[in-house]
């Protein structure tokens, strides 16, 4: 049994910035559909390398490649307004910003912007093309499993490049914090090519911290 690293099937980018990258790595990472996530910097000035030293006029963004099949933009649209504060003023870095790949998806982050402005919310979220992702450092990349780094080690995971491009190293990167919750780790563990051993170790992560949220 090898761990599921890469799935072929036909899938589609979605882009957000949601006040930090770790926290939203881990609850797309976890969410059915999602294929391969990746942090890194989104919306800036043409031209401009940007780093996490030196991110400029940058955005710390999550980019996600999912099976609309199985997940819909909308499904992922409404976890983005559900899991930050758009109504919080921050620096551009850890601004809420929706970067859209395309005009539908364009259209339905527009009704779902206006839909929460008719509420009375001063919402803060801006939404924009898509422009260039530049991936963040290795070490940002699933931060939270890299925190196991045997578990790492096991599974094949030895850069950042490898963290980046692993389905099963998006889902766990959500399971060792407990997002997805553990009836969803059950009943997926053995399709994502894990071992006895690490579905025990794994296991005891998503029920120590299931229910306690997301943090950055």
């Amino acid at each position: 049994m090898k761990p599921l690293h890469y799935v072929d099937i036909s899938s589609e980018k979605a882009t957000f910035a949601m006040g930090c990258f770790w926290a939203p790595d881990s609850l797309f990472g976890s969410t059915p559909g999602v294929i391969t996530t990746r942090v890194g910097y989104a919306g800036g000035s043409k031209h401009f390398l940007p780093t996490y030293k030196n991110i400029g006029d940058y955005t710390e963004a999550i980019q996600l490649q999912y099976d609309p099949n199985t997940v819909s933009y909308l499904e992922l649209l409404n976890m983005f307004w559900d899991h930050h504060d758009p109504t919080a003023k921050f620096k551009k870095q850890y601004s809420s910003f929706i970067y859209y790949h395309n005009k539908e998806q364009k259209s339905e982050a527009e009704r779902t912007l206006n839909e929460k402005k008719a509420k009375g919310l001063d919402i803060l979220t801006k939404i924009e093309p898509a422009g260039e992702f530049f991936n963040a450092e290795d070490y940002h990349q699933k931060y939270r499993l890299r925190q196991h780094q045997n578990l790492c080690k096991d599974l094949g995971l030895d850069s950042g490049d490898d963290l980046i491009k692993s389905h099963v190293a998006a889902r766990l990167n959500g399971y060792v914090v407990g997002q997805g919750g553990i009836d969803q780790f059950d009943a997926e563990s053995l399709k994502l090519g894990l071992d006895e051993a690490t579905i025990k170790y794994v296991r005891h992560l998503v029920i120590k911290y299931e229910g306690q949220g997301l943090h950055c």
